[in-house]
């Protein structure tokens, strides 16, 4: 499933500072969702995972214009938190008026989009064709508010590279890793050799990167089967990143308190770098004044993650939260979100804004990231099927690529083991 729209286009951020963004303009949304009574006092929630770059800031700029609101934001610790706790609590109570959700989750969510308040109709054009259409239920009911999308490139460690001889400057390094996944464990090779050192953080994130290249990993699009254990591609992903792992990883699996530390202490070199990424490492090396990004993806172009508002129809304030949600994904605001946690717009004013094509980012040495994701976003020429079962198999999947790594299985145990957790899926 190729989509034109994204061949033309693609977690704590207080140091990531990108000039320019400061310029964009309050935004009031406009839409023809009810209108909420400006006069009634009313206290909005809204829960999300990681930074979507909503700062106390950007809520003072809603509460300014809707003096009669009061937002409260909420964050879970890991995104595996919320998704428990959504599921778990939709049509029943206990959820925030406003509920984020990762693109992954989206196959099980509808099933009970009845249960999720409809975007106003008006609103779909803003975004992305296949943004939208992602979260389009069979209804023709769009039920997410888009926000991100995850362009990749490279984040790397100059001073580290340089340690090893290898090239540092932006341009350089993007010649450097041009090429399929073959030439980026390539690379990692000749820097480990050369310094004894990690070369990458984890084989989870790097199998990420990967599997998000196959166009339909783990199930049929037309028959919503299984075919994640059979299919030779997912295979030959595993053996490959692993095959590298043995030598090139850290084995430090993604948001563990190792892996946040190994952001600013060296621990690993590269690393795979969708647009929010650039938020999680800035808060996590403060000090660090030599992580950079390159303007390369291996094999082509990736696009990792990308999350949505919705709204739970039972909410107590429903047509408030339409308001609110509105506002906080139109195109100014997705803007200063990039600005404030590198999260990358998927409203297409927003993509085609000179605020955001000229932005650049301070921690990572100026780099201009809104040039670079822009483009990265333009390589990418697969939106993977996800079908009803994607969120379990990848997540036993990173689990068993973990399972290698700690040393707790070999890795044809591993593989075994998530053959029969995949078989238990029905």
């Amino acid at each position: 499933m190729k989509s034109r729209a994204l061949r033309r286009t693609a977690i704590v951020a207080a140091t990531a500072s990108i000039s320019a963004l400061v310029l964009a303009g309050c935004a009031s949304g406009g839409s023809s969702a009810p209108t909420a009574d400006p006069n009634t006092p009313v206290t909005l929630t809204v829960a999300t995972f990681n930074d979507f770059g909503y700062t106390q800031e950007l809520v003072d700029e809603y509460t300014k214009l809707h003096p009669n609101v009061t937002v409260e934001l909420t964050k879970a610790a890991t995104s595996n938190d919320a998704r428990a706790n959504y599921f778990q609590k939709l049509g029943k109570s206990g959820l925030a008026d406003i509920e984020a959700i990762e693109v992954d989750w989206l196959p099980e969510v509808m099933k009970y989009s009845d249960l999720l308040a409809p975007v106003p109709a008006d609103l779909k054009s803003r975004w992305l064709d296949w943004k939208t259409a992602a979260a389009t239920d069979s209804s023709g009911n769009l039920i997410g508010y888009g926000t991100d999308i995850g362009p990749e490139g490279i984040c790397y460690r100059s001073d580290l590279l340089a340690a090893a001889g290898l090239p540092t400057d932006r341009d350089s390094v993007a010649k450097l890793f041009e090429g399929d996944w073959s030439k980026y464990f390539e690379v990692g090779a000749k820097y480990t050799a050369a310094t004894g050192k990690a070369f990458f953080d984890s084989a989870g994130g790097t199998y990420q990167g990967m599997i998000n290249q196959v166009e339909a990993a783990y199930e049929d699009p037309k028959t919503g089967d299984i075919t994640a254990t059979t299919n030779p591609e997912v295979k030959d992903i595993y053996d490959q990143v692993l095959a590298a792992s043995a030598t090139q990883s850290a084995h430090l699996g993604q948001w563990s308190d190792d892996w946040m530390a190994g952001l600013s202490n060296g621990a690993f070199a590269t690393m795979l770098c969708p647009g929010w990424m650039l938020g999680v490492i800035s808060g996590n090396a403060k000090d660090v004044t030599t992580w950079d990004i390159a303007n390369v993806f291996p094999n082509g172009g990736g696009n990792w993650g990308g999350s949505y508002l919705t709204v739970p129809a039972n909410g107590a304030h429903v047509a408030a939260a339409q308001e609110l949600a509105d506002w906080l994904t139109a195109p100014e605001q997705q803007i200063k979100a990039f600005g404030n946690a590198g999260t990358f717009p998927s409203q297409n004013d927003a993509l085609t804004d000179p605020t955001l094509l000229n932005a650049t980012n301070t921690f990572f040495n100026n780099a201009p990231v809104g040039q670079i994701l822009s483009d990265r976003a333009k390589a990418v020429t697969v939106a993977p099927f996800k079908g009803a079962f994607y969120f379990q198999i990848n997540d036993a999947m990173q689990k068993a690529l973990t399972r290698v790594e700690d040393g707790t299985q070999d890795a044809t145990a591993s593989w075994n083991q998530w053959v029969s957790e995949v078989g238990t899926l029905k």
